[in-house]
């Protein structure tokens, strides 16, 4: 049963002196982590797993070269993250393995007392979302989505904009992930990746979060607001059978095979203050990357890709765009400007990847509440099984779960926290 029985407060954890941290999933995003949370004041890695054992000791090469005592190591296969929660002194446990585990290691750490933070997406069906929810209220321990466009320089610069109210009351946003990833589904001859496998069976956005966790942070989404419904349409799937045609022969199984997921696919959302936001996934496709982060108000608009630029009424000249930079000096986000200036440039994808394990750390030591909570975990995650039923049901209006059950409408929205 879906979403059975009265919610229950997520309570506040006790500050922690410092974060004992297991990591699941030692692979590229995986070893992210690691070298942040190894530069984290106050975050011990103490323990890594890793079906392949060569991952798990490159990981923990990383924590050793930074002075840090040598983590233990879990590589008995793929649910050995069962034997970590299970043995291992730890605060915190991070699922950076592939997508469909997110859920089962969150809710396993959680089932052993410990938090859970989880890379993008948390969890692949509604009920896995539900799963996520109902298992953090029960046991008490939050799980954090450890998105990390949100703490991209020009989204805090975004946030921070419509804070000090200079876009006015927000309208409508567009956002997405448009990214070329042929190459990554399909490598070499004789693999298929675990990515490539989502693209075979699910015709949804397989990829929301990205996009639309900066926009729902503005939009005081589970804070004031909610997403009521959304509508899905999905292009033909054409590109990776090109692509694989073109590059390994007409006649071979990755250019024959069927691929359900459509090239482009296009979700329009509604939220109940009546904003509307349009959310793209393009990843089969010839095309630069882009987030397509566009956000509008009735006093201006600002928007991030192909490049970053302004319009403010009455501050910017009349129906010309400005340059954002000119805006940065007001308006730049202080945890950024904070700490922009320290060596964590150089950790993958520029600062956003440090800031958003500096702030999962940094709030559980606090005992504070995570900027990012498992109500938004499932929310974020939740626009991929629902963009799926719309989709199958001829792009029919699919109704919102309300994961917070009817506390979004007290809890306060994100502020600007420094």
């Amino acid at each position: 049963m879906i979403g059975p029985g009265a919610t229950r407060e997520l309570k506040l954890n006790k500050p922690l002196q410092e974060v004992r941290v297991g990591l699941v999933g030692a692979g590229n995003m995986g070893t992210n982590h690691v070298r942040s949370l190894a530069r984290i004041p106050g975050a011990v890695v103490a323990a890594i797993c890793d079906a392949d054992e060569a991952n798990a000791e490159q990981a923990r090469g990383i924590v050793t070269e930074a002075g840090h005592p040598a983590p233990t190591l879990y590589t008995r296969g793929e649910r050995d993250f069962e034997r970590l929660c299970g043995q291992e002194d730890l605060d915190l446990v991070y699922a950076t393995n592939p997508w469909e585990w997110h859920t089962a290691v969150c809710v396993t750490a959680m089932n052993h007392d410990k938090h859970a933070a989880t890379e993008v997406p948390a969890a692949v069906t509604l009920e896995e979302c539900w799963q996520l929810v109902e298992t953090a209220e029960r046991t008490g321990r939050q799980c954090i989505i450890l998105e990390n466009c949100c703490y991209d320089r020009v989204e805090l610069m975004v946030l921070n904009l419509v804070r000090r109210g200079l876009l006015g009351d927000l309208v409508h946003a567009e956002c997405g992930y448009m990214h070329d990833l042929r190459n990554e589904k399909l490598p070499d001859a004789r693999t298929t990746p675990w990515r490539t496998q989502h693209s075979i069976r699910r015709n949804e956005d397989l990829y929301p979060t990205h996009g639309v966790g900066p926009v729902a942070q503005c939009m005081n989404v589970n804070r004031g607001n909610r997403f009521s419904h959304l509508v899905s349409m999905s292009t033909g799937s054409k590109g990776l059978n090109l692509f694989a045609a073109a590059k390994f022969g007409s006649d071979h199984p990755h250019a024959t095979r069927t691929y359900a997921v459509g090239d482009v696919v296009t979700t329009l959302i509604r939220t109940t203050a009546g904003q509307t936001v349009v959310v793209k996934h393009d990843t089969n496709s010839p095309r630069p990357y882009s987030r397509d982060y566009f956000v509008q108000g009735t006093r201006g608009v600002v928007r991030k890709y192909p490049e970053e630029k302004i319009h403010i009424e009455g501050r910017s000249e009349t129906k010309k765009w400005e340059s954002l930079e000119g805006y940065a000096g007001e308006f730049a986000h202080p945890l950024w400007e904070r700490l922009a200036n320290q060596d964590s440039m150089d950790l993958g994808h520029g600062l956003m990847d440090y800031l958003v394990d500096y702030r999962v750390i940094q709030c559980l030591r606090a005992g504070g509440s995570p900027d990012i909570d498992v109500y938004d975990a499932a929310t974020w995650s939740a626009i991929s099984a629902l963009s799926g039923q719309s989709i199958a049901d001829g792009s029919r209006p699919i109704a919102f779960p309300d994961f917070t059950r009817g506390r979004w409408k007290v809890r306060p929205p994100l502020g600007i926290v420094s």
